[in-house]
C-alpha cells in the first residue's frame, strides 16, 4: 500500500508538472516579448522547449509544443549551447551584456585588487648579435685600517672592526684560543690575526706608558742626484771608499752605518740612498725611516730631476731637510745659483729668512764637514729625538738579501725597544727565530738599540724591503701570525691578477678592433738584495711601449740557477742578472735552450740592452714613405689598333730627380702641389727595356694605370711601405723610455 502511494503521488506530482510549467512557460514569453521589444517590427523568439529539455522534460515539451500553448520556432539556444553558437553570440556587437560581463568589467576598473590582463606573447624581434664587452672588476671600497694595541679588550676591537663579539670569538676557537667575556683582554698578535681573518688591515699602536724613554741618535738619509757625490760626502765623514767600490761608481744599494762625531762624541746614523731615477722607490723607503734629509746638491751642476724627487720624498714623509751643496771646490760651480734653484722649488733657506740649514761641503777635500756634522746636530736636538728602550723591538727592512752560506738576512734599523738575540720575530710573510745580530761591520752583537742598524740571520724565508718587524712570544704565535698573513698576501695578488688580466683583455680588445698588434717580452729577474731586485723590475716596467708588453714573470734574490732556466725557458723568456752569477751548468743550458741571459751590475746599462731587446722584438708601423720623385718632361702618344686618341695612351717620359723610381711601388701624381691621381705603375722602361727601378739623375718612360692625363712639370711620387720601429731614448738624468 506504501508503494502503491508513493507511487500515485509521484505520477500526480509528474502530471502537474507537464500541465502547469508549459502555461508558465507561455505566460513568461508573452511578458518577454512585450517588455523587451523596442518596436512593433521586432519581434522575440523565446522558447522554452529547450528549458525545459534541460530539466528532463523533453516529451512534454515536445506533448506541449504540439498541442500548440508553446510557440514552435527555434531560437538561439542559450543553455547547453554548442561551442560554434556561443562563439557567434559572443562576436556579436549588438548583445546585451550578461550579469557576469558586467561584473568583469567593474571589477577590471578597481584598484589594486583588479584582475592583470593576460600578456600575449610577442614573436622574438630579430637583432643582430653582439658579443659581450668585457667588463672591469668595480674596484671596491677602500680597505678598512684600525689601530691595535696591546691588551685591547675584545669589545673594543669589535667595534672598530664593526663585527660582532660572537663572530670574534668564532675566530679566536678556529685559531686555538678561548676567551671567556667580551671584556677579556687579548694580545696584540691575536687581535691582528682576527682583524686579517675578517679582512682588515691593522696599524700597531705601542704604548709608551711605564717604559723607559731615553734620547736617541737621529737617522739621517742621504739624497740627491745621480753622481752629485752624496756616497764621496759619507765617505769622507766616515773616511773610507765606498764609492770606489760599487759598480759603475754610482750606489745601487741602501747602505745604513754609523758614524762617530767626535767632538761632541755622538754617533749619527745615516743611510746613503741610489741617485739613479730607476730606485725611485729606494730612495722613498729612506725618507720613510729617516729623521733628516741630507739634500746634496752639485755646485756646478744644480737642481736636477732626482734632486726634486728627492724633495717630494722628503715633503710626503713630513721630514726637515739640511742642503749639502757639494763640489764647491770645482772651477765652474756658483753656490748661489744653486740656492736661487732651491728658492724658487720652494726651499725656505736660511739665507733668505725660512727654516732650511745650507752648508757648502767638497767631500774631496774634506771641507765644510764640522758645519755639515753641527748642522745636523743642532737640527736633531730641535727635534728632541727619544724612544722607549725597554719592551719588544719595533723595527724597519731597510734591504734584504740571500747569503749562500747563512741563508736570508735582513738589514733593519730598530725604531723602538731592544731586540736580543733568540727572540721570534715575525716580518711581513715571513717568521724566524734569530740565530745571530751583526752591526754594519760585521762584528756580533747581543742586542740593538734605538737607531742602530744591524744584519739579521735565522729567518725561513726572505722579507721585502720596507716590511716591519714584529717580536712575538713563541713560535707558534710566529708561524700563526706568518700564515694568516700569507693568506691575506695572496688574496690580494689574485685579485690584483684578476684586474690586471681583465684591464689587459680589454686594452688587446681595442687594440684588436684597431687592427694594432702588441707583443709581450717576459723577463725573469734576478738581484743580490731584495730592494735592488724590485727597483729593476720597476725600471723594466718603464720600458712598457704600445707595441712591446714588458711582463715580469719572476722576481727573486740569488744567483740565475736551473730552475730559473726552465722557468724562462717555459714562457719564452729572458733572464736578467743584476749584480749576481750564473751556475757553472746554467750558461751552457741557456745556450742549447736559446735564452737569452743578461748580466749586468750598472743599471742604466741594462736599461740600455733591454731597449735595444723591445726595438729588435717590436713589430713595428707600416708606413707609406716616398722612395723617388721623377719630373714629366715630355709625353708621347701611342695609338691602339683602332688608331684612335681614345684607344692610345699616354707615356710620361720622365726624369728621376731624387731617390729611385720602382715598378712595384705606388705612384702618386701631383700638379702644383696637390695629388691628382694615385695608382700603380703599369709599365716602367728605360731605353726601349722593362726595368724594375730607375735610380737618380736616369730618364724612364713610364705609364700609370687608368690614368692618361699627363702634363708636362707634373711629379711623379713613388711611395713604398716600410715599417717604423720604435727608439730607445735615455735622457742626461738616466730616465729612459721607449718612443713609438
Amino acid at each position: 500500500m506504501a508503494s502503491r502511494h508513493l507511487g500515485n503521488k509521484g505520477t500526480q506530482a509528474f502530471l502537474k508538472r507537464g500541465l502547469i510549467l508549459p502555461r508558465i512557460a507561455a505566460a513568461t514569453q508573452r511578458q518577454i516579448s512585450s517588455t523587451v521589444l523596442k518596436s512593433p517590427s521586432e519581434s522575440v523568439s523565446f522558447s522554452f522547449a529547450r528549458y525545459l529539455n534541460g530539466f528532463g522534460f523533453g516529451s512534454l515539451s515536445n506533448w506541449s509544443s504540439s498541442r500548440g500553448s508553446v510557440p514552435v520556432e527555434t531560437s538561439i539556444r542559450y543553455f547547453h549551447a554548442s561551442r560554434e553558437t556561443l562563439a557567434k553570440r559572443k562576436e556579436d556587437p549588438d548583445r546585451a551584456l550578461s550579469h557576469r560581463e558586467r561584473k568583469k568589467q567593474t571589477v577590471k576598473t578597481k584598484g589594486k585588487f583588479s584582475k592583470r590582463e593576460k600578456k600575449i606573447d610577442k614573436p622574438p624581434v630579430e637583432a643582430p648579435y653582439v658579443p659581450p664587452r668585457l667588463k672591469r672588476l668595480a674596484k671596491g671600497l677602500p680597505e678598512k685600517t684600525v689601530d691595535i694595541f696591546e691588551g685591547m679588550t675584545l669589545l673594543e676591537l669589535s667595534k672598530r672592526t664593526g663585527e660582532s663579539v660572537m663572530v670574534l670569538q668564532t675566530i679566536l676557537v678556529n685559531v686555538g684560543e678561548t676567551v671567556s667575556s667580551e671584556f677579556d683582554t687579548i694580545s696584540i698578535d691575536l687581535a691582528e690575526l682576527i682583524a686579517m681573518e675578517i679582512g682588515i688591515n691593522v696599524r700597531r699602536q705601542h704604548s709608551t706608558e711605564g717604559s723607559e724613554i731615553l734620547p736617541r741618535p737621529p737617522v739621517v738619509t742621504v739624497m740627491g742626484h745621480v753622481d752629485h757625490g752624496k756616497t764621496s760626502l759619507l765617505d769622507a765623514l766616515r773616511n773610507t771608499s765606498v764609492a770606489a767600490r760599487e759598480a759603475g761608481g754610482i750606489t745601487q744599494h741602501v747602505g745604513a752605518f754609523v758614524v762617530g762625531m767626535p767632538d761632541s762624541g755622538t754617533s749619527i746614523t745615516f743611510l746613503d740612498t741610489p741617485g739613479h731615477a730607476a730606485f725611485s722607490e729606494m730612495r722613498a723607503r729612506g725618507a720613510a725611516v729617516t729623521d733628516i734629509v741630507v739634500l746634496v746638491v752639485a755646485a756646478d751642476d744644480g737642481v736636477m730631476p732626482q734632486t726634486l724627487e728627492a724633495i717630494a720624498h722628503a715633503r710626503s714623509a713630513n721630514v726637515p731637510v739640511v742642503v749639502a751643496i757639494n763640489k764647491c771646490d770645482k772651477p765652474g760651480s756658483n753656490p748661489e745659483r744653486v740656492k736661487n734653484q732651491l728658492a724658487s722649488e720652494g726651499i725656505e733657506l736660511e739665507d733668505i729668512g725660512g727654516n732650511v740649514q745650507v752648508v757648502e761641503v767638497s767631500a774631496i777635500k774634506s771641507t765644510g764637514l764640522d758645519k755639515l756634522e753641527e748642522a745636523l746636530l743642532l737640527q736633531a736636538v730641535d727635534m728632541d729625538l727619544k724612544a722607549r728602550v725597554d719592551g719588544p723591538a719595533q723595527a724597519y727592512v731597510v734591504e734584504a738579501r740571500l747569503d749562500k752560506g747563512r741563508g736570508p738576512l735582513a738589514t733593519i734599523i730598530v725604531k723602538a725597544g731592544t731586540l736580543v738575540s733568540g727572540h721570534h720575530v715575525v716580518i711581513g710573510s715571513q717568521w724566524g727565530r734569530l740565530r745571530a745580530i751583526r752591526d754594519m761591520i760585521g762584528k756580533p752583537t747581543d742586542r740593538a738599540t734605538p737607531a742602530m742598524p744591524v744584519e739579521i740571520e735565522g729567518l725561513k724565508g726572505l722579507p721585502m724591503a720596507g716590511d716591519d718587524v714584529i717580536v712575538v712570544e713563541s713560535e707558534e704565535r710566529a708561524k700563526m701570525l706568518s700564515e694568516g698573513r700569507k693568506r691575506k698576501y695572496e688574496k690580494d695578488r689574485l685579485l690584483k691578477a684578476e684586474e690586471a688580466r681583465l684591464a689587459e683583455a680589454e686594452t688587446k680588445e681595442s687594440e684588436s678592433d684597431e687592427g694594432f698588434v702588441r707583443v709581450e717580452l717576459p723577463i725573469v729577474v734576478k738581484a743580490d738584495v731584495q730592494g735592488t731586485a724590485q727597483a729593476v723590475a720597476d725600471a723594466l716596467r718603464t720600458l712598457n711601449s704600445p707595441q712591446v708588453s714588458v711582463n715580469i714573470v719572476h722576481s727573486g734574490v740569488g744567483a740565475v740557477s736551473q730552475s730559473d732556466l726552465d722557468t724562462a725557458q717555459a714562457c719564452g723568456a729572458c733572464i736578467v742578472g743584476f749584480n749576481v752569477r750564473s751556475g757553472n751548468s746554467v750558461n751552457p743550458s741557456a745556450a742549447q735552450a736559446s735564452v737569452k741571459v743578461f748580466h749586468h751590475r750598472v743599471i742604466y746599462h741594462l736599461l740600455e740592452d733591454i731597449g735595444k731587446l723591445i726595438v729588435e722584438k717590436a713589430p713595428g708601423v707600416s708606413e707609406m714613405q716616398v722612395a723617388g720623385e721623377a719630373e714629366v718632361l715630355s709625353i708621347f702618344k701611342i695609338l691602339g689598333k683602332r688608331r684612335t686618341e681614345e684607344d692610345g695612351v699616354n707615356i710620361a717620359g720622365c726624369k728621376v730627380m731624387d731617390g729611385r723610381v720602382c715598378r712595384s711601388g705606388l705612384m702618386r701624381l701631383l700638379r702644383s702641389g696637390e695629388v691628382v691621381f694615385e695608382g700603380s705603375c703599369a709599365s716602367l722602361k728605360r731605353e726601349k727595356q722593362d726595368v724594375e727601378q730607375v735610380g737618380k739623375g736616369n730618364e724612364c718612360g713610364l705609364v700609370m694605370g687608368d690614368w692618361n692625363d699627363f702634363r708636362v712639370g707634373d711629379v711623379i711620387q713613388c711611395m713604398e711601405p716600410v715599417i717604423r720601429k720604435p727608439k730607445f731614448v735615455s735622457s742626461e738624468s738616466g730616465a729612459v723610455r721607449i718612443e713609438c
